[in-house]
């Protein structure tokens, strides 16, 4: 296969990838040591009611560009978007609508809530607080 020419070199592109994603433990350390992003989930109502990570803000994809200002007044503030998964790119056009409105530090939580569930963290629901055993495919058994 036949290298691509383009300016961006890898290093650009890993560079870029470290500013604008973060992972569900990394994410947790943030929170942990007082750094605490605006944490925006961007799923549907079903979604946020299944479950959500503690402390995020709802706004559901399709509101996002409409709804931005209300839970995100400063455009400088540290942001983190999630949707379901690997599988689901809502947290990328998230992502995307937050930074073409001039949102300044904005990232893409990789994994999405699925990892964060999978990770053992903590999470919100209608039914309350819990957390589930992290899975060893995803961290290290406690």
């Amino acid at each position: 296969m036949e290298a691509m020419q383009t300016s961006l070199t890898a290093r650009d592109f890993f560079a870029a990838k470290l500013t604008y994603e973060t992972d569900p433990a990394d994410l947790a350390a943030d929170r942990a040591a007082g750094r605490s992003p605006v944490v925006v989930d961007v799923r549907s109502e079903a979604g946020w009611r299944q479950g959500r990570i503690p402390g995020a803000v709802h706004v559901p994809g399709a509101e996002l560009s409409d709804r931005a200002h209300e839970v995100l007044p400063d455009r400088d503030a540290d942001v983190v978007v999630y949707c379901w998964g690997p599988g689901c790119n809502g947290s990328t056009w998230g992502a995307l609508a937050l930074a073409e409105l001039g949102y300044t530090r904005v990232r893409e939580l990789i994994g999405g809530y699925e990892y964060w569930v999978r990770e053992g963290f903590a999470t919100v629901s209608d039914d309350g607080r819990s957390r589930r055993a992290p899975d060893p495919l995803t961290a290290p058994s406690r």
